[in-house]
């Protein structure tokens, strides 16, 4: 998620860290009342997203590019992954649907603490001057234990009655949850860097001014759009 530059460097003004903190509970707070609310009202929830993600990126394509040929290839191939990752977030199940958003998040954390606290080279400081590879390796390490105690939370409740039985079921799932974590991490910087490279191009601090504190829907979503397309891969192939 590009708008806090999350890993090294960029600090939000004082002024403006109560207004992210009220911006933040209430896109949390729309997300769950969403999903709590049943289907139909998160898929519409979802599909809001999606267009509003959409017109965003369309707007920076048209601010990054004169080159009318361009303009049409970037904005037609665009939409259809923005809309393909929209579609396939709105029919992941619960589980997967929190493995995508929880390993996009842990991203954000690990990626935000080891970058503050580490520092270091810089990824691609043309991009994204703030990025650091302390804060790539941090955001992988999240998002592999994130997904490790997610897999052994799903054997725990599954009736398995002592420590022993739970780690010998849910080691090798474990492995395979904290790889697949590290491969997501990777997959949300990417993301996140894309988006970076397109605003620059665009001259665009943020995609837009849509949420205070926070820019705009396609700075909250960068990561999470490449992550659900390779969740629902998974999701359709190994299970």
């Amino acid at each position: 998620m590009a708008g806090a530059e999350i890993s090294g460097g960029g600090k939000a003004g004082k002024s403006d860290l109560g207004v992210r903190f009220v911006s933040a509970v209430v896109m949390m707070a729309v997300l769950l009342a969403a999903f709590a609310a049943g289907d139909v009202w998160f898929d519409m929830f979802v599909y809001v997203v999606t267009f509003l993600t959409i017109a965003e990126f369309a707007r920076l394509v048209l601010r990054a590019t004169n080159q009318p040929v361009t303009r049409v290839a970037g904005i037609l191939a665009g939409t259809v992954l923005i809309a393909l990752a929209g579609i396939v977030l709105a029919d992941l199940d619960s589980y997967y649907l929190l493995a995508a958003i929880g390993v996009v998040i842990s991203t954000d954390v690990g990626a935000y603490a080891m970058g503050r606290t580490i520092g270091g080279p810089k990824i691609a400081p043309s991009i994204s001057p703030s990025k650091t590879w302390a804060g790539l390796m941090g955001g992988m390490l999240f998002a592999a234990i994130f997904l490790i105690l997610m897999v052994t939370a799903f054997h725990y409740t599954s009736g398995y009655k002592t420590w022993g039985e739970l780690v010998d079921v849910a080691w090798d799932d474990a492995l395979g949850a904290a790889m697949v974590g590290a491969i997501l991490a990777v997959t949300a910087q990417a993301g996140d860097f894309a988006q970076s490279w397109l605003k620059r191009r665009a001259g665009m601090k943020d995609s837009s001014k849509l949420i205070p504190g926070h820019g705009g829907v396609f700075d909250r979503v960068d990561g999470l759009l490449p992550v659900a397309l390779i969740v629902g891969f998974i999701s359709t192939t190994f299970t």
